[in-house]
């Protein structure tokens, strides 16, 4: 097996102190988790304010800390100055959809429609991507709080994460696009006023406020000084091929790409003639891929872990993940 690390996670994170929001991706079961709740641990050990957060809808962080984080900032046992939070989505979809019911029927009532907001608040809320929505408004809700030296994001698996972290993007897109339809009818239902008066316009306030919003956020997302997104992957085929395809698609958002953890490699020094065939196949099979980890990803791994002999959970577990990620 070729190849070393050119820069390690610990230089990485060394050379970056401004660095605020790291987040970590890739593929369901490669062990995101885990290097988010090592990294946030090492942080709060070095004396800074951590919180550790999961925007990942089917939430693992209470197991994998032993006890419940869910719905609230709770201070992790055993671990001065971190915090761990599993953001809880209901609250938040129940008030954006009583905020879209808000608008749609003053806008019913601003275009004399006789209809009822509910049937159109349904439409909209039934959408897919509505609970995604309701995750990156709470995501962005914590990063403006600005109540922590660092924020530590476990994310959903690759493909949901790229919707989550794009949708800075997306949304000021369809604003800027919506202001312009609104400024344009606006001014129309001006002209063909008898009254000169201006129209109190709370769609057009909304929509000017959550633009700004979305700015603030692509702002903070995008300045490589301040956010990092470690992709994680196993030494096999689909995970190394899905965190290759969005690693372009980072990129070509703008989002920081902090480089590449390999997660799960088999200690060789364990491995001998007479250990099982299976064991000796799944380590030549990691040898092939690994070669093409460093192909692909020169310069940009900056950590190995070690497949454990027992599942990486509780504290004392994730402070050894930890002593790996940031050796």
């Amino acid at each position: 097996m070729s190849g070393k690390i050119e820069t390690s996670m610990r230089a990485y994170v060394m050379d970056h102190q401004r660095l605020r929001y790291i987040f970590f991706g890739g593929k369901g079961g490669v062990g995101k988790t885990v290097m988010a709740g090592a990294t946030a641990i090492w942080l709060a050990k070095q004396g800074r304010r951590v919180m550790l957060a999961s925007t990942n809808p089917v939430h693992s962080l209470s197991g994998l800390l032993g006890q419940n984080v869910f719905g609230n900032h709770t201070p992790v046992e055993g671990v001065p100055n971190l915090w761990a939070y599993e953001i809880d989505t209901k609250d938040t979809i129940e008030r954006s959809k009583q905020e879209i019911r808000d608008k749609i029927q003053w806008f019913l009532k601003f275009a004399d429609i006789s209809t009822k907001a509910d049937d159109f608040v349904e439409s909209a809320t039934m959408n897919p991507a509505f609970e995604e929505s309701a995750m990156f408004e709470n995501m962005v809700d914590l990063m403006f709080r600005n109540e922590y030296d660092v924020y530590v994001f476990d994310t959903a698996p690759t493909a949901n994460a790229r919707r989550l972290l794009g949708m800075s993007k997306v949304y000021s897109l369809w604003v800027n696009k919506m202001l312009k339809s609104r400024e344009e009818a606006r001014t129309l239902r001006e002209m063909l006023s008898f009254t000169k008066k201006k129209e109190e316009d709370p769609l057009m306030d909304y929509l000017i406020a959550f633009r700004d919003r979305m700015s603030k956020a692509r702002t903070l997302l995008t300045d490589e000084s301040l956010t990092a997104f470690f992709f994680v992957t196993l030494p096999e085929a689909l995970p190394i091929a899905v965190i290759t395809r969005f690693i372009g698609w980072f990129h070509d958002f703008g989002i920081p790409v902090g480089g590449v953890i390999v997660n799960m490699l088999i200690d060789r020094s364990q491995v001998t003639e007479s250990s099982p065939e299976f064991v000796r196949n799944r380590l030549a099979m990691q040898d092939r891929y690994m070669e093409e980890i460093w192909q692909k990803f020169d310069g940009s791994v900056r950590a190995l872990l070690p497949l454990y002999e027992t599942e990486v959970r509780g504290v004392p577990m994730l402070e050894r993940a930890a002593e790996a990620l940031f050796k």
